[in-house]
């Protein structure tokens, strides 16, 4: 008993029954409908296998005309019935499917977005949810797989239970007649030729799946390089650059790739089903044998034969089905784990109690910020080397921080631990002394509007875009606009705020430049109004006159804010209270731009390579 449970206890926590119990979560009514379709669209050749054969025998028996009668009408309206209710089920099945589909999407896309921002960097991760990507569109794998493959089980275990029905009808009519020695022969003949037949298609069946994942396997960097290939995205480096014949060439290896592939599949599946359909042939012919003999016997009448070798031909096809179905399941186990190792995922990142905006109460301040790094190092998952080092830096309300400093000395990493979206490897930071990792996480995002270098904008309304939200604030959001210097393209913007950005959903959607992009992206900024602004090279795809008119209007942009900005243009830095100059992930020089330019150091080697482009033609 106790090994009963321990083993039902292990097929309960099985990959294949959580991802069904999941998916059964997800939309209820799937399964059930899928049951019920299975049954209505397998049923209507038993019914008229069993109806037909009794006419049959009718016809060449007593004749009786209101039985031939009764007996017509009840295939005919009874097949109708069953035609309706399959229709109606099949409609279901599609639309729950539907909803299966999307809910699913759905359940990726919150786990993705509640996943902890280090692991959504993740290379690992990341390569975990291309996997499952690929290994569903690719090869099929994973949840379609088990899916398709549950409801094929569901339709073979129709097949059954109406074959074995039938089935056990004629061994009572053969029990009634007496059952021989010799017929007793001939079942044992067909019980072991089922046998056999049942084995080879399993190992056959095995010989292919490894076969056809081999393949896949093999397969998928081509079909990444294919996809790779954007035609529409890359067509003007194709054709300046003549690539357009090298794209053909590699299109060309990957189809003969595929041709090859698919030939050598193919023929290595003939070689395997050959045998199987000469022993199938010789089983039905078996079957058609023994029940013809018992016939002439007077078992049953003639129409009967049809019945009866059918019945039995699917009763030993679906139960040869159901090894395949369970060698199907076993070599799609593994694309299961995958496909559930992603929402298994954990947040490991504590999430804080503390609410914000109570605790600056509680100090008797009223939007009063000071945030301080102390002795803080960190190190990105997987990598030994140190982004940051050794940061000591405090600022507070109100003051304007420039961070300066050539590619990859950290002046991102930094940014990213200010807002948490990474922890500290080592040291803390501190707002309003308490280390940041105790407050309350979601409050602690809305202290930051951050305008990131690679910012993203979506194929939404414009208002949308600006508000990040589908409610809108018209006037704040026309406000922001404004002062990010997009209000004369708002005025052309045929339904204002209104208008879709790109042309993705709406065909009406309008194009904007890289420039236009950026306003809208520091819009949105000024539209979310935290007190910490924080701007990653936010004039970067700004023409200069756009760029002079953001730093006319940098006061009001960021009027009674705490302002970080991230620059490679040192001149920018002027309007800055403190500029904290970063080299190899440390701070090497903190100060003003008159004070770092009047003593040596990394700021005034970066201000003089700059300057020499400005001043050059006038020396």
């Amino acid at each position: 008993m106790k090994q009963f449970k321990e083993k039902f206890e292990a097929y309960r926590k099985s990959p294949n029954i959580r991802a069904l119990k999941m998916w059964h979560d997800l939309c209820p009514q799937y399964f059930p409908l899928n049951a019920a379709d299975a049954l209505f669209q397998n049923l209507s050749p038993y019914f008229t296998l069993w109806f037909s054969a009794e006419i049959i025998n009718e016809l060449l028996g007593q004749r009786d005309r209101m039985r031939l009668i009764v007996l017509v009408l009840i295939t005919v309206l009874g097949n109708l019935a069953i035609s309706v209710f399959s229709q109606i089920l099949n409609r279901a099945c599609n639309h729950a499917n539907v909803l299966l589909n999307q809910r699913e999407e759905a359940a990726f896309v919150r786990k993705t977005l509640t996943l902890d921002y280090q692991d959504l960097e993740s290379p690992d991760i990341r390569q975990l949810r291309r996997k499952i990507t690929e290994n569903e569109r690719i090869n099929g794998y994973g949840r379609n797989q088990l899916i398709s493959t549950v409801c094929w089980g569901m339709e073979e275990m129709v097949h059954f239970i109406l074959s074995l029905l039938l089935s056990m009808e004629m061994f009572v009519k053969i029990f009634r007649t007496g059952f021989s020695i010799w017929a007793l022969g001939f079942c044992v003949l067909l019980v072991a030729a089922f046998a056999l037949h049942t084995f080879l298609i399993s190992v056959a069946l095995q010989k292919i799946s490894s076969l056809a994942d081999d393949i896949g396997q093999n397969m998928l960097d081509k079909n990444r390089v294919e996809g790779g290939i954007d035609v529409y995205n890359m067509g003007k480096d194709i054709r300046l650059y003549r690539q357009a014949g090298l794209i053909l060439k590699i299109k060309r290896k990957l189809y003969d790739a595929y041709t090859e592939v698919n030939r050598k599949f193919y023929t290595k599946q003939y070689l395997n089903d050959a045998p199987l359909f000469a022993i199938g042939y010789f089983i039905e012919g078996l079957v058609y044998a023994f029940v013809a003999l018992y016939s002439l016997m007077g078992a049953w009448g003639i129409g009967s034969i049809v019945k009866y070798s059918r019945s039995i031909k699917n009763l030993w096809n679906s139960v040869a089905m159901f090894f395949n179905i369970k060698s199907y399941i076993e070599g799609n186990t593994r694309f299961i784990e995958e496909y559930l190792s992603y929402f298994d995922l954990p947040n490991r990142m504590y999430l804080g109690k503390i609410p914000v905006e109570k605790q600056f109460l509680c100090d008797g301040g009223d939007n009063e910020y000071e945030m301080e790094f102390q002795n803080v190092s960190f190190r990105y998952p997987g990598s030994e080397e140190y982004a940051l080092k050794n940061i000591n830096i405090k600022f507070q309300v109100g003051s304007r921080l420039a961070v300066v400093g050539q590619n990859g000395s950290g002046k991102t990493t930094f940014i990213k631990l200010m807002c948490r979206l990474y922890d500290p490897t080592e040291g803390e930071i501190l707002l309003n002394g308490v280390n940041i990792q105790k407050y309350d996480y979601a409050e602690y995002l809305q202290l930051f509007s951050v305008v990131f270098q690679d910012f993203r904008l979506f194929s939404f309304p414009l208002g949308q875009n600006v508000a990040a939200s589908e409610t809108v604030d018209s006037d704040l959001a026309k406000r922001a606009l404004e002062q990010a210097g997009f209000s004369q393209r708002l005025k052309e913007m045929p339904a204002g705020l209104e208008t879709c950005l790109y042309k993705d959903f709406d065909e009406n959607g309008v194009e904007i430049s890289g420039g236009e992009a950026q306003k809208i992206a520091l819009a949105r900024a000024l539209y979310k109004g935290s007190p910490f602004m924080i701007l990653d090279e936010p004039t970067a795809a700004l023409d200069p006159i756009a760029e002079f008119e953001i730093y006319q209007s940098f006061d009001n942009i960021v009027k009674g804010k705490t302002a970080v900005y991230i620059s490679h243009r040192l001149s920018s830095c002027r309007f800055c209270d403190r500029i904290a100059v970063f080299d190899r992930g440390r701070i090497v020089q903190t100060g003003t731009h008159e004070t770092l330019c009047g003593v040596e150091g990394k700021y005034r080697d970066l201000w003089t390579a700059q300057a020499q482009y400005y001043v050059g033609e006038e020396q």
